[in-house]
């Protein structure tokens, strides 16, 4: 029988669900209204939520009236198709508004995703992004953590935004949404007994730990935050 750890290590995603529910992602369903407005989604706006997981935000724009189809490479629940960031399935000019929240930094080729969101957006079409960011070093974790939490590959927000403007997009207001961060890292805190936890599994719980409060403590100090932006298709 897996360990605990094992099995958290094994699927991240799950663990952090089950401490979390869904969405998996800073700032929750608020977080997605308040960039929906942003992103002007209202009646009969064509929206293509690039990574929809459980669909939380599909029904946040339908429920404006917005005509919103999911992608996501193992897609659940009504309007949503399978499909990967680097090759959307989508005729070009055909969307109006694409939703990426916490999506980015799971793509295998962010250029190629950004690219793909700029050819099937029409005119004045909006990219609505959240993601994180790091200024620095990622804390010491084992892969599937990092990969979880969104701190692979190149996650420094210049260069998230010169890669957006490189795209085609003219980039409005950024926003920090670190406060929405340090709550959900406070709600992990409340719900998982970590030095409980991990003082069960020696030296290998040991360095997971130092990694964790590492973690913490980067985004405590702002190294490790999270942002969101709208950008307009040239």
């Amino acid at each position: 029988m897996q360990n605990p750890l094992d099995a958290a290590l094994a699927n991240p995603w799950g663990a952090l669900r089950r401490v979390l529910g869904d969405p998996l992602h800073p700032g929750g369903n608020n977080a997605t209204r308040r960039l929906l407005d942003r992103a002007e989604v209202g009646d009969e706006t064509r929206v293509l939520d690039a990574g929809c997981g459980a669909g939380n935000a599909l029904g946040l724009a339908r429920n404006r009236g917005a005509r919103a189809v999911g992608l996501d490479r193992d897609p659940s629940g009504s309007g949503a198709v399978q499909g990967d960031l680097t090759t959307l399935p989508v005729r070009p000019d055909s969307v109006d508004v694409v939703l990426s929240e916490c999506v980015l930094c799971l793509s295998d080729d962010v250029d190629a995703t950004l690219a793909e969101s700029r050819r099937i957006l029409g005119p004045s079409g909006r990219l609505a992004v959240s993601d994180v960011v790091v200024d620095g070093d990622v804390p010491d974790l084992p892969d599937p953590v990092t990969r979880a939490l969104c701190l692979t590959g190149e996650r420094e927000r210049g260069a998230l935004l010169e890669r957006i403007d490189a795209a085609g997009f003219a980039v409005g207001e950024v926003r920090d949404h670190r406060e929405d961060l340090l709550a959900m890292r406070d709600r992990v805190d409340d719900a998982v007994d970590y030095e409980g936890l991990l003082g069960l599994f020696g030296a290998r719980g040991d360095r997971l730990l130092a990694g964790i409060e590492a973690l913490e403590a980067a985004v405590e100090n702002g190294r490790i935050s999270y942002v969101s932006l709208v950008a307009t298709a040239e």
